[in-house]
């Protein structure tokens, strides 16, 4: 098997511009210690927080939570400019761009890159660190309704 094309790593910076937060419609599914943060950070119980800022998501095979969005199909999070839960955001959140289909090969990180202007920017992120986010994620366990 051949080398991934990040297998000299990537650089990546958040830009905070919203561009993964804002504008279209997806999902951003919570984990125990996702929602564990969430629930520090906002200072509500585990019901109050999910009340207030998560929709059941019916995937067919199971229903996961996500927070909910917008009107506009921002994430119900962002402020002002900014991610009112920045330091408690999710893992999904964090971990962007190193998604599975972001960084499925070349061509598709450089589509990527015409929207997200922290790819290409800061420091580099090395192979093993890429890997270790794609492991984490599809090894993440998701809450479900």
């Amino acid at each position: 098997m051949s080398d991934p094309f990040y297998s000299k790593g990537l650089k990546f910076e958040c830009q905070q511009c919203g561009y993964c937060c804002r504008n279209e419609p997806g999902y951003v599914f919570l984990s125990e210690e996702d929602l564990s943060a969430l629930l520090k950070e906002t200072g509500l119980d585990r019901d109050a927080f999910i009340k207030e800022y998560c929709k059941v998501a019916d995937m067919g095979y199971e229903k996961r939570i996500s927070i909910k969005e917008k009107p506009n199909n921002d994430c119900i999070f962002w402020d002002n400019g900014g991610c009112s839960v920045y330091k408690a955001r999710p893992f999904q959140c964090r971990s962007y761009p190193f998604w599975a289909m972001v960084v499925e090969n070349e061509q598709v990180w450089e589509e990527e890159k015409a929207y997200c202007p922290g790819i290409g920017k800061g420091k580099v992120h090395r192979k093993e660190e890429i890997e270790d986010w794609l492991k984490k994620r599809l090894n993440q366990t998701l809450i479900s309704r």
